[in-house]
């Protein structure tokens, strides 16, 4: 499945997001939640994270600096967990922090992850993108020859 649009949820007492129902089966076997390089939680199914982890870390060597570094700051900021019977998902503390969530979130679907981001901070990153958009677009039709 692939994830698409926008959502806005809310982040309760307990750290829990409730998943948009959409996609709700498709995450049935579990997720799992990493710090992603911007100040966003992204959130994979546990077989898109490993396509993940194989595309990008495990082509990395292990005994450079560097393969080590990547390995550590995906793996140790990843955790694990299943959605309870009300499609909400437990964000561990220092994945909040990460993102600075608190109440309000906006969940978004970047094709094969959400993204979980506090609401001022996506406004930011969007306003940021879509003004590059146009120039962005065209570099990219212009590395594919066209």
């Amino acid at each position: 499945m692939a994830f698409r649009g926008q959502y806005e949820h809310s982040l309760d007492s307990k750290d829990r997001l409730t998943i948009p129902a959409r996609f709700r089966a498709a995450l049935s076997e579990g997720v799992v939640l990493v710090a992603g390089l911007d100040p966003c939680v992204e959130l994979y199914t546990p077989q898109g994270y490993e396509e993940f982890s194989q595309r990008f870390l495990a082509q990395l060597n292990p005994l450079s600096k560097r393969g080590r570094m990547m390995s550590r700051r995906f793996n140790a900021l990843a955790s694990d967990e299943t959605l309870d019977s009300a499609g909400r998902v437990r964000i561990a503390r220092h994945l909040i922090e990460h993102a600075g969530l608190e109440g309000p979130c906006m969940v978004i679907g970047n094709a094969d992850r959400l993204e979980i981001w506090n609401p001022e901070r996506w406004a930011e990153h969007y306003a940021d993108v879509d003004a590059q958009a146009e120039q962005m677009a065209e570099e990219l039709a212009a590395e594919a020859g066209d």
